[in-house]
């Protein structure tokens, strides 16, 4: 393959960078954004400052055990138009040096710098300390930046040396950076697949790179398998993708308190529908429309259920969706209360498309990597 020069640009605690621009006195403390940044009402961390993630603190953890983790802990409330505003500010600072931008959401992107003038001095350092200046200088916030060959090793670079990083890894590195790195580095293996592979006792990258081909294809499957020995060597060959459509649309909600499906069934019936109300309106301002209707549910100790039903043809239609939302609700076992809720569409279309595309995107043994194009609105 041709020589290429990607990076992985990461903003540094986005949200809470965000917030501390606006209170600047809170710099330096433990600080944790997500729900109504109260911790005695339900809702999950968001983002954390370096300082919280000291205690323990980590995005998607429920507020009261970040609470109880770090009780000085400073919670704040999530402020999405505020982060969309330097999120747009970052990408415009970003497009001054290349319009070869994969969006990969509100606080990151894939660059593709081979055409840049002056990417090969200093194995393009330059290039990749001007980007972080500008952005800096845009917005008052850092990032950090992986460079690499490809996608891959770029993304595990970028979250080498943070905040503020700029990590640089050629093959020639990867025995010396990456392989001793544990396997859930490589974005694309989950907690499943990083679970079955401790049990091969595959633990590093370097663990993963050495075992034999047909023991990986065995375990994961011909394409999965594969796909873990080439990315354990750091060898991938994906483009940067500088436009993309949805796979799906979705929203999602989070109760303040747990529901159960048989008891509390008018209030979950009554979220459902509006969630429906809510996706089927996006779809209609984007001009898209879906065969495939999904439900999530969480339960109150974490576990997540889904269920989904294909439609004949696709829509945007309100009734449509929430008639398939409710099927799709009524095989969700009753087990334990509800803490989440959600509704999401996939296989989209443009209207009068010939075809529509298929949405499910998950990573699994025969689809490894991350989902692309989703995009997620959170109720």
């Amino acid at each position: 393959m041709d020589w290429r020069r990607i990076a992985h640009l990461d903003m540094d605690a986005f949200y809470a960078s965000v917030e501390l621009l606006r209170r600047p006195e809170l710099r330096g403390r433990p600080v944790a954004i997500g729900g109504h940044g109260e911790p005695s009402r339900r809702g999950v961390v968001t983002t954390a400052t370096y300082e919280a993630r000291a205690f323990g603190i980590r995005s998607g953890m429920a507020l009261r055990r970040a609470a109880e983790l770090c009780p000085q802990c400073v919670f704040l409330p999530v402020d999405f138009d505020e982060y969309r505003r330097y999120s747009r500010m970052f990408k415009a600072a970003i497009a001054a040096v290349t319009d070869r931008i994969e969006d990969r959401g509100i606080d990151e992107v894939y660059l593709d710098l081979t055409a840049v003038p002056g990417i090969r001095i200093d194995r393009g350092a330059p290039v990749a300390r001007d980007i972080q200046r500008r952005v800096l200088e845009a917005t008052g916030l850092t990032c950090s930046v992986g460079l690499a060959p490809n996608k891959l090793l770029a993304k595990i670079a970028s979250d080498l040396h943070k905040p503020a990083g700029l990590t640089i890894v050629d093959a020639e590195d990867i025995p010396a950076l990456i392989w001793p790195l544990p396997v859930r580095r490589i974005n694309g293996i989950g907690p499943k697949a990083d679970l079955q592979l401790e049990e091969l006792g595959l633990r590093t990258i370097g663990d993963l790179a050495a075992a034999p081909p047909s023991m990986l294809v065995a375990r994961f499957g011909a394409h999965y398998g594969h796909w873990l020995h080439e990315a354990a060597h750091g060898r991938d060959g994906r483009p940067v993708v500088t436009a993309s459509e949805p796979v799906s649309m979705s929203r999602e909600t989070t109760f303040e308190h747990d529901l159960h499906l048989r008891r509390d069934w008018q209030a979950l019936a009554a979220c459902l529908a509006e969630l429906c109300r809510d996706v089927a309106a996006d779809l209609r301002r984007r001009g898209y429309a879906g065969r495939t209707i999904g439900v999530k549910a969480r339960y109150d100790d974490f576990r997540i259920v889904t269920r989904d039903l294909t439609l004949p043809e696709a829509t945007d239609d309100d009734a449509a969706i929430r008639r398939a939302a409710f099927e799709c609700l009524d095989r969700v076992p009753a087990v334990r209360r509800l803490r989440l809720l959600g509704v999401r569409v996939g296989s989209l279309s443009r209207p009068g498309a010939t075809a529509a595309r298929t949405g499910s995107g998950r990573v699994g043994a025969a689809s490894p990597g991350p989902r692309q194009g989703e995009l997620p609105l959170s109720g």
